[in-house]
């Protein structure tokens, strides 16, 4: 009786792994001695119960409600700093003055008005409502303006149109403003009583749907009587406040007034002197302060002036006459402030922050000592042994491209000046046949003028044919990038391992080895680099949280003296531009290598290439750069992008100061008219130096003569050395073929190549070179300012405009 088999689908069970079970006896021994841990490194979590699971929760609960109100009760109290709100019209119909008519309503409380230069501002204290504002304007054609004010705004005041809501302009400001963070918000609009009775509430309807596109939970208020106003004010003083991150975690002050004191040596450099109200964090001597579109600067000292803005405002009562009782006004408050002036801090040099922004390069650093004896004889012993390896190779191989061989098959297959003639015969008959061809096209055309249109000269006066050329030279490059990405033409006037002998082949982009480390710039000398950025970036932000700072405390205010500043910042403010300061975190005055991730702003067609200078508005910085792009992936390569494409987000890297994360980012291009366009927007990701950015080149070449596996490719190189340089190099085809070049044949470049597979007559053969590329330090903090959009007329970025 035969014995019975199992078949094919027997239970396989897993085999006893026993490496890994152990006794105590094996692991003492392997341990040879060291103790364990005598505690734990992690926390033991507690079990709860049910009840108090919810005890937990409502507790949890009723203190964020209690933050929530004691946020609210300090924002604008008599103890915190008054409500700041930024009114800006969306519209160019809606009048900006009747709105400040209707909040200036002496019934509601105490109006102080504030000029400065262009801008208008007015401070309304209201002791019945226990609440003090500070309303600002900023019209949307100024679109710096209105971005900066917006960083420090606890409120931004949108004024509708009843009929149309916001125009061209109003809508490209909030596509920056929601790009850059908004604070909380209030929606009101303007001339809604103005209307016909019958059509008010068509006209209500409508701008609703309107607003949802941009704001789909928010409704507005209406802003036509002193009534609706005072319902506004209300509005705005109980509404939950937003916040934004980069300017929670530091101290940031707006300027009410600003005062400069020349310095003994220099008349253009000085002591700046800035009052204002401290918000967001406390603010200390010693550390530095960013003025924003100016520079980082040293404070001397912090001086704390009497109010001028006082809720309440003082009573003094005359000797003469007790009975007779007199209110400081605002400016019977400045004029004592002298008198009543305190003096918080000094700066401390030992404490103070450095204003050093760059390493001083050691250029003896990176040299190299000249090598011992016995380095020497091991380095002639390891040559010994590597020329004992004997292979069969072409004439004029190197050694170090006769490692790359894999065979030693270097039979020749056929003679190559015989070849050559052959193939020169061939191009001179189809040169021929081209020329006849053009001929016979020559004589088929024939010649007729059109009349031109007056119209067309006056249109063609206001047209730059420079700028028309150059624009369309990178709409073609453009063009040729999408159709043939990274593909370039080989030379004829310079040899290929000339041109590209920075480059090098990688077996694999994705798998091999870089040394972030190897060939870098001389820039790298200058610029700061973290051990490791997270680690330090989350010790700093719970130190801001754990840590109690000495200085001025939020809703103070305070007199900051700034030295070494110069003169054209106080003339800046006289014009009336806002003077914003900003407290900076430590190292965030250094320079470093800084990654963020952008996504093309769809208003924008025009070609962005890469290195152009384009203007940032990263965090509370503005400055100019001229950034790389590269994809935004997760490998430790990433591949260089020549153009700013607009289906992907990418990664831009600039040299630019230190700044920690989370940060909005804004990218500009300054037009050839002194208009600024948006083109791009994103988020800060990381300060990474390492970040390697690969830029790919792509040589093509073209099968002549195809055998079962093997071809013969020209047109890729020019010479014989060109192919011997290159041969280590894999080659890969359009079509998924891999290969390597096998040997070259004659004198003009043409090479025998294997394959993996039969190769096609219309596949393309590819060969893939790369280099790591830097940014250019083209880092400018001083950003000229743009040409207003309502003035210019003509945008880029606003399709809507009528241009007639």
């Amino acid at each position: 009786m035969a014995a019975h088999r199992s078949g094919p689908l027997k239970q396989q069970n897993k085999p006893h792994k026993g490496g890994r079970h152990r006794g105590r006896g094996s692991a003492q021994r392997d341990g040879k001695g060291r103790l364990a841990l005598k505690t734990l490194s992690k926390k033991v979590k507690k079990e709860l119960s049910r009840v108090d699971q919810r005890h937990r929760a409502s507790q949890l609960r009723k203190q964020k409600k209690e933050a929530v109100l004691a946020e609210k009760r300090q924002l604008g109290s008599k103890d915190g700093s008054p409500h700041q709100v930024l009114v800006v019209p969306l519209h160019n119909r809606i009048s900006l003055t009747e709105a400040f008519r209707l909040l200036q309503d002496r019934d509601t409380g105490t109006v102080h008005l504030n000029e400065w230069g262009s801008s208008h501002g007015f401070v309304l204290l209201c002791p019945r409502l226990k609440h003090r504002w500070f309303f600002t304007s900023a019209r949307p054609g100024d679109l710096h303006t209105v971005l900066d004010m917006a960083k420090v705004a606890d409120t931004i005041l949108f004024l509708l149109d009843p009929l149309e809501g916001w125009d061209s302009t109003g809508d490209y400001c909030l596509s920056c403003l929601f790009a850059q963070g908004l604070p909380t918000y209030t929606l009101a609009v303007q001339g809604v009583s103005g209307l016909p009775p019958k059509k008010q509430i068509d006209a209500r309807k409508k701008l609703s749907k309107v607003v949802e596109k941009r704001f789909p939970d928010d409704k507005f208020l209406l802003l036509d009587t002193h009534q609706e106003a005072g319902m506004l004010l209300r509005q705005l003083a109980n509404q939950k406040q937003r916040h934004l991150a980069f300017r929670d975690r530091r101290a940031y002050l707006l300027a009410h007034a600003a005062d400069f004191v020349p310095g003994e040596e220099n008349n253009l450099v000085g002591t700046l002197k800035i009052s204002g109200y401290v918000r967001g964090q406390t603010l200390n001597v010693n550390s530095l302060l960013h003025i924003i579109g100016h520079g980082d600067f040293q404070m001397k000292q912090i001086d704390a002036p009497m109010d001028p803005f006082p809720l309440h405002p003082r009573v003094i009562k005359s000797r003469k006459d007790p009975g007779m009782a007199m209110e400081i006004c605002a400016m019977d408050a400045v004029a004592d402030m002298e008198e009543d002036v305190k003096v918080l801090m000094k700066a401390d040099p030992d404490k103070q922050e450095s204003l050093q922004t760059e390493v001083i390069p050691d250029p003896m650093e990176g040299e190299q000592t000249w090598p011992t004896e016995e380095e020497l004889s091991e380095a002639n012993d390891f040559l010994k042994e590597r020329s004992k390896v004997v292979k069969k190779v072409p004439k004029g191989t190197s050694s170090y491209q006769a490692e790359w061989i894999l065979d030693e098959d270097g039979a020749s297959g056929g003679e190559g000046d015989e070849y050559d003639d052959i193939e020169q015969e061939d191009f001179m008959e189809e040169e021929s046949q081209d020329e006849s061809s053009e001929k016979e096209e020559e004589e088929e055309y024939e010649t007729m003028t059109i009349g031109e249109s007056v119209r067309d000269d006056l249109y063609d006066e206001k047209v730059d044919e420079e700028a028309e050329e150059k624009m369309l030279e990178k709409y073609k490059q453009e063009r040729m990038e999408e159709m043939f990405p990274d593909e370039v033409d080989t030379p004829r006037d310079v040899a290929a391992r000339i041109r590209f002998q920075k480059y090098r082949g990688l077996k694999s982009f994705r798998t091999s080895p870089w040394d972030p480390k190897e060939n870098l710039p001389q820039d790298y000398a200058r610029i700061f680099q973290f051990q490791n950025f997270t680690s330090t970036r989350r010790r700093i932000f719970k130190e801001i949280e754990e840590k109690e700072l000495e200085g001025a405390e939020v809703g103070w205010y305070v007199t900051l003296h700034v030295s070494e500043v110069p003169v054209s910042v106080v003339e800046y403010f006289k014009r009336g531009a806002p003077l914003i300061a900003f407290s900076l975190l430590p190292h965030e005055q250094k320079m470093s290598v800084l990654n963020m991730v952008v996504s093309r702003h769809p208003g924008n067609t025009e070609p962005v290439k890469a290195k152009e200078e384009l203007i940032f508005h990263c965090g509370f910085r503005r400055f100019r750069a001229s950034p790389l792009f590269s994809q935004h992936t997760a490998a430790d390569k990433h591949k260089f992008q020549r153009f700013l494409t607009a289906d992907v987000a990418l990664v831009v890297t600039v040299y630019a100061p230190i700044t920690f994360p989370p940060a909005s980012v804004l990218l500009f291009k300054q037009n050839s008219n002194g208009m600024h366009s948006l083109i791009a927007t994103g988020y800060l990701l990381s300060v990474d130096p390492d970040r390697m950015v690969i830029k790919r080149v792509v040589l093509s070449g073209h099968p002549f003569k195809i055998f079962t596996k093997m071809a013969v490719v020209r047109y890729m190189f020019f010479s014989r050395e060109d192919v011997l340089w290159f041969k280590p190099v894999e080659l890969r085809t359009k079509w998924g073929r891999r290969g390597h070049i096998k040997e070259p044949l004659g004198t003009h470049g043409h090479m025998k190549c294997s394959f993996d597979g039969k190769l096609k007559s219309q596949d393309t053969v590819l060969m893939n070179l790369y280099k790591r590329v830097f940014p250019k330090w083209t880092y400018d903090p001083y950003v000229p300012e743009p040409v207003p959009w309502v003035k210019s007329g003509i945008s880029s970025a606003l399709p809507e405009v009528d241009m007639e």
